[in-house]
């Protein structure tokens, strides 16, 4: 994770917005009392998203029960 200060990151936060929205980099801005991240929206939604599934009651052990079976023991074909 890159580090800037906030006095930096408010001289270059158009280019720090384009940095992270295309490169994918991650900015941790210091400040004088705390710190911030700045990371993508794509990047922010995609945590949520994880979080959300993560807390949903067994999910967590059907994506691994998932990733562990075998290609040839999945279904081709979904009947809706």
């Amino acid at each position: 994770m890159n580090t800037i200060s906030a006095a930096e990151a408010q001289t270059k936060i158009f280019r720090l917005i384009d940095e992270v929205a295309e490169e994918h980099k991650t900015y941790k801005i210091t400040g004088q009392k705390s710190n911030v991240v700045l990371i993508s929206e794509a990047e922010w939604n995609s945590m949520q998203e994880t979080l959300f599934l993560l807390s949903v009651p067994g999910m967590r052990e059907s994506i691994v029960e998932g990733i562990n079976t075998p290609l040839e023991d999945c279904e081709t074909e979904i009947d809706w």
